[in-house]
């Protein structure tokens, strides 16, 4: 049995990178999941590999930040797997690094629209799902820019500080029902997201120079991911967890 064995995930952002290290760990684990994301073509890739690995998967093509799109298949998701134990909100994009002057209104609504409001849209969904059944954990993917400046632009930075935010006050206002808000906050991962940094040499060895010695991989969050969405983590509620290899520690 595994240590997710007869829980029911919905991952969004699940067809590349953190997502879909965190799908196909979360099914080897046990669970049932639902891979989200807007490229709904590698959503259903990464069911059928999870498929394929002997694990239940289902795919959903949506934008996280298209409420209606989102109420759809949440309730399909639920149809399918009798509730949702697990939201982990990984979905999120880049910025560029722009600064105030170089973003557009466009830009950054799109930013924050992606990073957190879809955060906050997917949650909303899935938490009714969750209290009624008496419980559940939301995870939110946040990043080291959700804890200080230099590390993003301006819409990436704000939208991933106020991940941090979320996940908090989640904690406080439905802790009591049974409702568990983790967070964790990736440093330089190396993911499709962050493959035009990682192509700078000097960049990249920039982000390797750091107490881990390296840059760190997809499933060194997703083992993270495991760990706080299992029972092992029960007592942990509200806070973001840097899985960055010490740069932070050594900021």
């Amino acid at each position: 049995m595994g240590r997710l064995a007869g829980k029911a995930a919905l991952i969004t952002g699940g067809a590349s990178g953190i997502g879909r290290a965190q799908a196909m760990r979360f099914a080897a684990e046990g669970a049932t999941v639902v891979v989200g994301d807007l490229d709904g073509d590698a959503a259903r890739a990464v069911a059928e590999d999870i498929g394929r690995s002997g694990g239940r998967a289902f795919a959903a093509g949506f934008d996280v930040a298209n409420r209606e799109a989102v109420d759809a298949c949440v309730e399909e998701a639920v149809r399918q797997m009798g509730g949702i134990d697990i939201l982990s909100n990984t979905a999120g994009m880049m910025d560029g690094q722009s600064n105030v002057l170089d973003t557009s209104p466009e830009s950054w609504e799109r930013v924050l629209s992606v990073n957190l409001s879809g955060m906050f849209i997917v949650t909303r969904a899935v938490l009714p799902h969750m209290i009624a059944a008496g419980g559940g954990v939301v995870l939110n993917i946040g990043s080291g820019a959700s804890f200080r400046g230099g590390m993003g632009g301006i819409a990436y930075t704000s939208a991933k500080h106020g991940v941090v935010g979320f996940t908090r006050q989640l904690t406080a206002e439905y802790g009591r029902q049974g409702i568990r808000s983790v967070g964790i906050a990736p440093g330089m991962i190396d993911t499709p997201m962050v493959s035009d940094f990682m192509a700078d040499p000097m960049l990249a060895d920039k982000a390797a120079n750091r107490p881990a010695g390296r840059v760190g991989t997809p499933e060194d969050v997703a083992n993270a991911a495991l760990f706080l969405v299992s029972d092992e983590s029960d007592f942990i509620h509200g806070v973001t967890i840097p899985v960055d290899g010490g740069r932070l520690a050594v900021a």
